[in-house]
């Protein structure tokens, strides 16, 4: 019998990649989603290339006689957690809605798998939880929990409450995924990013841009202390990603306790380099202007990501022009997303 994996927020950006990525290798998946900022379309055009559908139930995960039941019928292995709300700007203005959704999701999916016998976890993290970075790269040891926003925050105090599980029940095996910047799409352009509403994150709002549904960009601060005074991240392609979500999952279930890995590139892209590098590959221009810093940005961000490569053996493949295509072909062959 194969394994089941249960994958929370699947129908979302980097979920449905995973998901994907989940069936090419073999594993039946059951997806649960609320679809509050995802469509169930994306899980069809995961069947479509998988040649074989995941599972799909509708559901909030803080409804615990919901998620008890997914339990009950299905003989669930392990579980990738993607569920959370996630912007930045968002949880500075409502940071009770981050801490509840976020939070009890959480907790509600683990007392879930407790009662159910489920101990294998890979939680999605950010690199948020480290804060504003005195040095860069950053690794997995640097401190945490200076967070500049309520999403930060949400996602520290899951890591701490996580830790604390592992540290008082050893049957806990978890992996706590810090990412960086997730961008690029399926390279079919068949699935991809494609947030309700304005997006908060650069490469769809360029893509916004570029197939016209935007007139310009904002670029959030360009006093920052970097090379052209914009924003510095380390951008992934969310194939990458997924992949370090399947070494993560082989990795724990040879080994309990808790295991925090960081997945970026280990380099770093300014807005500006990444504006132009969309540019070149799209052959249209992006206008834009220069807006205020958003609350809870910071100037530069990247990854030490050695300790992935040494404990995993997983390393991110692609190139930022790699990432930006993929992206592009998305956007251009989907100008309205899902919809």
């Amino acid at each position: 019998m194969r394994h089941k994996i249960l994958v929370t927020g699947g129908a979302g950006y980097i979920g449905s990649h995973t998901a994907l990525a989940l069936l090419q290798a073999g594993y039946d998946v059951i997806v649960i989603d609320n679809l509050s900022n995802s469509s169930k379309v994306s899980l069809e055009r995961v069947g479509e290339i998988a040649g074989r559908n995941p599972l799909f139930i509708e559901g909030d995960l803080r409804d615990a006689a919901l998620v008890n039941q997914i339990f009950n019928d299905h003989p669930i292995e392990s579980v990738l957690h993607f569920a959370a709300l996630k912007s930045v700007e968002e949880s500075v203005r409502e940071p009770l809605r981050y801490f509840e959704n976020n939070l009890v999701s959480t907790m509600t999916l683990c007392q879930a798998m407790a009662n159910a016998n489920v101990f294998n976890l890979v939680f999605s993290s950010s690199a948020v939880v480290y804060g504003a970075p005195s040095i860069v790269p950053i690794a997995e040891h640097h401190p945490t929990g200076q967070t500049t926003n309520p999403y930060g925050r949400s996602k520290f105090m899951i890591e701490q409450m996580l830790a604390d599980l592992a540290e008082a029940d050893p049957r806990w095996k978890i992996a706590i995924l810090r990412y960086f910047n997730p961008v690029g799409a399926h390279p079919n352009g068949l699935i991809g990013e494609d947030p309700n509403g304005m997006p908060n994150n650069l490469v769809p709002y360029i893509c916004r841009v570029a197939v016209g549904t935007l007139a310009e960009l904002k670029i959030f601060g360009n006093d920052y202390p970097t090379a052209d005074g914009t924003g510095v991240r380390d951008y992934i392609h969310v194939l990458d990603l997924a992949d370090g979500h399947l070494s993560a999952l082989d990795a724990i279930r040879k080994s309990g306790g808790t295991h925090i890995w960081n997945l970026g590139t280990g380099q770093g892209n300014s807005v500006l380099e990444v504006l132009r590098e969309f540019e070149d590959i799209s052959g249209r221009p992006i206008p834009y202007k220069i807006a205020p810093r958003r609350p809870g940005d910071i100037a530069t961000c990247f990854a030490d990501v050695s300790k992935a490569e040494r404990e995993l053996g997983w390393k991110a493949k692609y190139t930022l022009n790699e990432m930006l295509r993929d992206a592009w072909k998305w956007q251009s062959t989907n100008p309205l997303g899902y919809k």
